[in-house]
């Protein structure tokens, strides 16, 4: 006989039929009695769970177990145990029992490597469950502790099963039922780890690090715990296999490349011998897919025994870039590196320097894609990069030559025949499968097409729809008449527009209307943002892609440079580009404003990719409402996109639009701004009334550029009085990053108070972000006081406020200033540990410069205790700062490794790396006092010690006047600066004897 107690208590013949038990109380004592198979259950036990609503006499008990006993009949034996009664089952005969041993066999299993035998085992032993354990008994007092623990039991199977299932590959099938359970046991923690691998296996680490943080806050919140030190070293597995941003990689090709393997070889070994390589041709004659395959075949070498032992690849496609100006910037886009510093405001170096620095020590090929519309800018900046950095290769295409020393010439011509031919089969075999044809009359399409890759492409993608004679018959016509237009042109050019003609009038209407308005699309575009601006449908865009006219990849349409070349003269014509760019400003901004709030929560991992996708469109937006000028739109998407250009460190990117923004806007008022009229003295309102705070980020985004220095000094009044008079009513502003970064960009002004007043006036403020800013501002009150308590236990509540929401910007700043003050009052321990927990926060937002001003910071905080892991960390922070291109973070740690060197007695050579660190040292920027501190009261150390007093005294004194710009007097500058007080101590005397 069988027993079940899974679900609803049963039992079961021999002959698979279900015993009939009778009444609840029966069954209830045949569960009691199963769930303690062989053992006895006291009599009081089985009375309460018999009859829970009031207690059994012992002769009613001893009646229902009689009946028990006649309808079970011989399959099981109750016997009576002392002052209580035990069933006498085979162990296997009773399904939680079979359940425990199988989840103890898979649990084993699972543990000896074997997951293929765990899933089978555990998947059998959960099949087993039919329902609650002991259903209908699981509140009696009796029976309570039996079914929480086979209920635990099942949790524990599924867990184990999950894992097993995630260890042969089914991540992916996982993920749902894990959100289901985590949803159930938020503080289960085992399940936890398991959706956080599960989801980083299935798409990276954003959606795991998320998972990881929800739990973090359901365990504080509901325990007022943080999570396992398991949990703890999974999450930072996680940040770990979280690499910071990479240069970017040639396009991955979605063709076969045809007829031009030579030529891959040649201009890779080329490339051996000459530093700059151009590739030059007219528009659609293959020069950026041979740029990509060279590239590849100089990288590694595949195949062709041409590698050039390049040790790193970056590929900057130029044709988004509307003009010279934005090249530095898209570079440095593309090498993967942020121009700004976390929360830190600008440096003050100019992109080139900042290039430069990025490239001197690194061995790179630089892919420089379409560069004929800025060819002046970029001789010019390859000339500078090439002198600059001796280990840089470059690889230029271009429909006319750089024009500069040392530079390569390789002219990329059309197809051969027999190459041409090939490659209209290939491509008309894609779309036609089994396509054949004559290869003469193919040849003669192609030589109509002047062999011209992306003609032939182009006219093979309309055999789809066309058979090969119809095909040649209009080609020949087209390109006829074509031949026939304007000698002024370029033969070529004339061909391939010929080409692009012929295929854009075989489009219906509504595929031309979408093509030629996806014109207006910088860097491509979403199904979604696509169907808004251009007013379309899925299905015309995806009879685009058919056509060739779109390209589709990572979940984004884009269109070729020359196709949307003609497009946009199309819009042109068709007088619609005023309407189309309005639109695609609309849509843009508003998708900045959908992100806007998410980038001060713990979404912004997933938002800030989507936003920098969109980069190029969001500068073709905003660069519309420069041209119009439409200043309202144009304020709005400044300040929408204000606190995701401030946390990628671009906002130096968007000056030179805010600059002429605010001189479209010509003398403002700030009352005016801030209002919504006139100002009471009968003036027409400006269009941008009542757009006080996003007047106020446009100043601030025009004041991230040295050029924006003098606009700064113009507007700050008025930009003060607008913010203030957002932010002084009972409702918060609209946009609390204004706050913070007004702070940060008065700081080094000599008059910050009523800056320092008006964001510290938020301590209380509803809105939560603009809260915790305003505590982390007013925490520098009481620092500069010498009230170290109060200024830490303000700082505490602004990372506490941060971290609430999610914010990593916000809460990794807190964390520095933090560990700042433990290492003031000789805590080292915790300033380590708070440093610690700030540079994974960095690493999360792949913050290459702040990370490296981490790791001198922590190097600080280790040097008298561990001096091997503080120089460890010095000599890291060199090599990110050398990779993010950032002087200011080099200058910091070039001091800390200067200040090793003093440590060792090497003078000569501390000498020397703290030259080159006052070098690099921006004297201007607030970032850079403490370097210059240090590294001023070092060289006067290095003079003091060879008896050159007069030399140590002039360096201890340039320390003390640099110390003078935190705004503290001499001696506590010092200390909150990190000098060791006997340094302190000779600066100051040596101030005090002038």
């Amino acid at each position: 006989m069988l027993f079940g107690i899974l679900g609803e208590t049963r039992a079961w013949g021999d002959d698979g039929a279900e015993v009939p038990l009778g009444g609840p109380a029966r069954r209830a004592l045949l569960a009691l009695l199963l769930a303690h198979p062989g053992e006895a259950v006291s009599a009081d036990r089985l009375a309460d769970a018999v009859g829970p609503d009031g207690r059994l006499s012992a002769h009613a008990l001893q009646s229902q177990v009689s009946r028990l006993r006649k309808a079970l009949g011989p399959g099981a034996a109750i016997e009576q145990a002392g002052a209580g009664y035990r069933i006498v089952v085979v162990q296997e005969d009773v399904d939680a029992c079979r359940f425990e041993r199988l989840a103890r066999e898979g649990r084993a299993a699972l543990r000896a490597g074997d997951p293929g035998r765990a899933v089978t085992l555990l998947r059998e032993a959960l099949g087993l469950w039919r329902g609650p354990a002991l259903a209908g008994l699981a509140e009696s007092e009796g029976a309570r502790p039996a079914a929480v623990r086979l209920e635990e039991r099942r949790l524990g199977a599924l867990e184990d099963r999950i894992e097993a299932e995630c260890l042969l590959g089914g991540h992916g099938g996982a993920v749902p039922e894990l959100r289901e359970l985590v949803g159930r046991h938020p503080l289960r923690e085992r399940l936890a780890g398991l959706l956080i691998r599960a989801l980083f296996a299935e798409g990276g680490p954003a959606a795991a690090l998320m998972a990881y943080e929800e739990t973090r806050r359901h365990l504080a919140d509901e325990l007022g715990t943080d999570p396992s030190p398991e949990l703890m070293a999974l999450h930072r597995e996680l940040l770990s296999a979280d690499p910071a941003p990479a240069p970017t990689a040639p396009p991955a090709q979605l063709t076969a490349f045809v007829g031009r393997a030579g030529e891959v070889a040649e201009v890779a070994a080329l490339l051996r011998v000459a530093r700059l390589v151009t590739l030059t041709g007219p528009g659609g004659v293959g020069k950026t897919r041979l740029s990509v395959e060279v590239a590849g075949a100089a990288g590694t070498g595949a195949g062709v025994g041409v590698g050039v032992g390049v040790g790193e690849l970056c590929f900057a496609e130029l044709a988004p870039l509307r003009e010279g100006a934005g090249l530095p910037q898209a570079l440095l886009s593309a090498l993967g590196l942020r121009t700004t510093g976390l929360g830190m405001g600008d440096s003050g170096q100019a992109p080139v320097d900042r290039l430069i620095a990025a490239l001197a020590d690194r061995t790179v090929l630089l892919v420089l894609d379409n560069c004929e519309h800025v060819v002046d800018e970029i001789a010019a900046l390859a000339a500078r990069l090439l002198a600059a950095c001796p280990r840089l290769r470059v690889l230029a295409t271009s429909r006319e030559p750089l024009g500069i020393i040392g530079e390569s010439l390789w002219p990329v011509r059309p197809l051969d025949g027999d190459a041409a031919v090939r490659l209209f089969t290939e491509r008309a075999g894609a779309v036609r499968p089994g396509f054949t044809a004559a290869p003469e009359v193919v040849r003669r399409i192609c030589a109509a097409l002047d062999d011209l890759p992306l003609a032939i492409e182009l006219a093979a993608a309309r055999i789809r729809t066309l058979d090969v004679g119809e095909l040649a018959g209009r080609l020949d016509d087209r390109l006829g008449v074509a031949a026939r237009g304007s000698r002024g042109s370029d033969e070529r050019h004339r061909t391939l527009r010929s080409v692009v003609a012929w295929s854009w009038e075989l489009l219906s209407e509504p595929e031309q209307r979408a093509a030629r308005r996806f014109a207006v699309f910088a860097g491509g575009a979403t199904a979604e943002s696509a169907m808004r601006v251009c007013d379309t449908d899925g299905g015309t865009l995806e009879a685009l892609v058919d056509k060739s006219l779109l390209e589709f990849a990572g979940g984004r349409y884009r269109m070729l440079e020359t196709i949307g070349a003609y497009a946009g003269e199309r819009l042109d014509a068709a007088g619609e580009r005023p309407a189309v760019r309005r639109a695609h400003a609309r849509r843009f901004l508003e998708l900045a404003r959908t992100a806007d709030p998410h980038l001060r929560r713990a979404e912004q991992l997933e938002w800030l990719p989507r936003l920098t996708a969109e980069h190029g469109n969001l500068l073709a937006a905003l660069r519309w409402t420069v041209e119009s000028p439409d200043v309202r739109t144009g304020l709005e998407l400044l300040a929408a996109a204000s606190h995701y250009l401030w946390i990628r460190g671009i906002s130096a990117s968007v000056a030179p639009q805010a600059i002429t923004l605010l001189d479209a806007m010509g003398p403002v008022r700030g009352e005016a701004v801030a209002g919504a009229g006139g100002g009471g003295t009968g003036e027409t309102a400006p269009p941008w009334a009542g757009l006080g705070e996003e007047y106020v980020l446009c100043v601030l985004l025009a004041a991230s550029d040295a050029a924006g220095r003098p606009v700064w000094q113009r507007h700050r009044a008025a930009a003060e009085r607008a913010l203030a008079a957002a932010w002084s009513g009972a409702r918060p502003g609209r946009h609390p990053v204004g706050l913070f970064l007004w702070m940060m960009r008065n700081a080094g002004e000599a008059d910050a108070q009523s800056a320092f007043a008006l964001v510290s006036a938020q301590r209380d403020c509803p809105e939560p972000w603009a809260r915790a800013a305003a505590r982390y501002v007013s925490g520098f009150g009481p620092l500069g006081e010498g009230d170290a308590a109060l200024a830490d236990e303000t700082f505490g509540a602004a990372a506490r406020g941060f971290r609430e929401l999610g914010d990593r910007w916000g809460t990794a700043l807190a964390l520095d200033t933090l560990a700042g003050l433990a290492a003031g009052r000789g805590d080292l321990v915790r300033a380590v540990a708070l440093t610690d927990e700030a540079l994974a926060l960095t690493e999360q937002l792949g913050a290459l410069e702040d990370s490296a001003d981490l790791l001198v910071n922590r190097a600080d905080h280790r040097v008298g205790g561990n001096p091997a892991a503080a120089r460890a960390d010095y000599a890291q922070a060199a090599a990110l700062a050398r990779r993010a291109g950032s002087p200011t973070a080099l200058a910091a740690a070039l001091r800390g490794l200067a200040d090793m060197a003093l440590l060792d007695g090497d003078p000569d050579g501390a000498e020397r790396l703290y030259e080159e660190a006052l070098e690099r040292a921006d004297p201007h920027w607030v970032k850079s006092v403490g370097t210059r501190v240090r590294t001023l009261a070092g060289l006067g150390r290095i003079a003091e010690a060879r008896g050159e007093r007069a030399a140590a005294r002039s360096r201890f004194r340039e320390a003390a006047e640099a110390a003078e710009g935190t705004g503290a007097d001499t001696p506590e500058a010092l200390r909150l600066l990190g000098l060791p007080a006997d340094v302190a101590a000779r600066v100051v005397e040596a101030v005090s004897g002038r």
